[in-house]
């Protein structure tokens, strides 16, 4: 039963260190699906998030992965 127990705490630190590092990392100007995952997988890097500067500058634009297939012949 108490690996029953540490588990489902687990899934709760997971998941809300995944929530609070997506949304941390959109008020840092930072790629928050990226943060969230990491966040998820491993909950203390959500400190690692807290303690980084705000990025100044633009915001990186990422691929649509459907424009890929568009370059095919």
């Amino acid at each position: 039963m108490a690996a029953v127990k540490w588990i489902a705490i687990w899934g709760f630190v997971a998941i809300t260190s995944s929530i609070a590092g997506g949304i941390l990392a959109g008020l840092r100007n930072r790629d928050h699906s990226s943060w969230a995952a990491w966040c998820f997988v491993f909950p203390p890097a959500l400190f690692l998030l807290a303690f980084l500067p705000t990025y100044k500058g633009v915001r990186v634009q990422r691929r649509d992965p459907d424009n890929d297939d568009h370059d095919l012949p």
